[in-house]
């Protein structure tokens, strides 16, 4: 393995695109040829609301907002959410996000990866929705 990597998460593919509007999101945890970390890029369309979650079996996750504002949404607790806010979420816990009038743009640290993957996709219900 490479001493170290070097990556522009811009120059990465939006391989979220066309699968739900108003995401964009770009991973590197394979060209960064990381054995422990994923990074990825998430761009959410201004007013965006996620009509999922998901959440892990092992990964530890850490979203850092670069740009814009919005909510996440933790189990059943919504938290705002402003530029350079830090979350720390467990694996097992629901996430979903949703984006203020200009945008969210997030850069998410995840921990190791098992074998195949172990996200989840849940239902999910924002406070306050009928």
């Amino acid at each position: 393995m490479a001493r170290f990597s070097h990556i522009n998460l811009l120059d990465l593919e939006d391989t979220v695109a066309g699968r739900v509007d108003g995401i964009e999101g770009r991973f590197g945890r394979k060209q960064l040829a990381s054995r422990d970390l994923g990074v990825s890029l998430w761009r959410y369309a201004p007013g965006f609301k996620a009509a999922s979650g998901h959440r892990h079996r092992v990964q530890e996750e850490a979203y850092v907002v670069v740009a814009g504002s919005g909510r996440i949404l933790l189990d059943n607790e919504v938290r705002e959410l402003r530029q350079w806010d830090v979350v720390r979420v467990a694996p097992e816990v629901v996430r979903a996000f949703s984006a203020g009038p200009e945008g969210l743009e997030i850069v998410a640290v995840g921990g190791p990866k098992p074998e195949g993957g172990d996200g989840e996709e849940t239902d999910i219900n924002w406070p306050g929705q009928d």
